[in-house]
């Protein structure tokens, strides 16, 4: 295996910093010059999106959850107060959740810069079978 060239660990850093669109346009540009994706790249790239898409469907979710259960009495109140204590401002001013999720793309960031594999649990390994890693 070799070590990634700094061009790869730039481009993977920029693909989860921009929520995987630079790791998109990489396909494509890749596609246009017939020049094939690194493993290091297509598991990263790959990462990204579908770490992107995973957050989106969360978000959705949460959303349509919240649309019904606001009209439930009882549920109302308790959901209410999860989604708030969430939300609080914590960490300055970011709540629970934005730490979190900028935590991740931090740690992602980073580790791919280095040139290493940034491991999110369940996830690469879904893109590991799908890389052939």
């Amino acid at each position: 295996m070799h070590k990634p060239y700094l061009i790869e660990r730039i481009i993977s850093a920029l693909t989860y910093i921009t929520v995987g669109f630079a790791g998109f346009v990489w396909i494509i540009v890749g596609a246009i010059i017939r020049k094939p994706l690194t493993k290091f790249l297509q598991f990263h790239i790959f990462q990204s999106i579908f770490i992107s898409i995973l957050y989106f469907l969360l978000a959705t979710l949460i959303r349509f959850a919240d649309g019904l259960l606001v009209h439930i009495p009882f549920i109302n109140a308790l959901w209410r107060n999860i989604i708030a204590f969430f939300n609080v401002p914590i960490f300055g001013m970011y709540s629970l959740i934005q730490a979190i999720v900028y935590g991740i793309i931090l740690y992602l960031t980073v580790f791919s810069f280095m040139g290493l594999y940034a491991r999110i649990p369940w996830v690469s390994d879904i893109i590991d079978q799908n890389v052939g890693r």
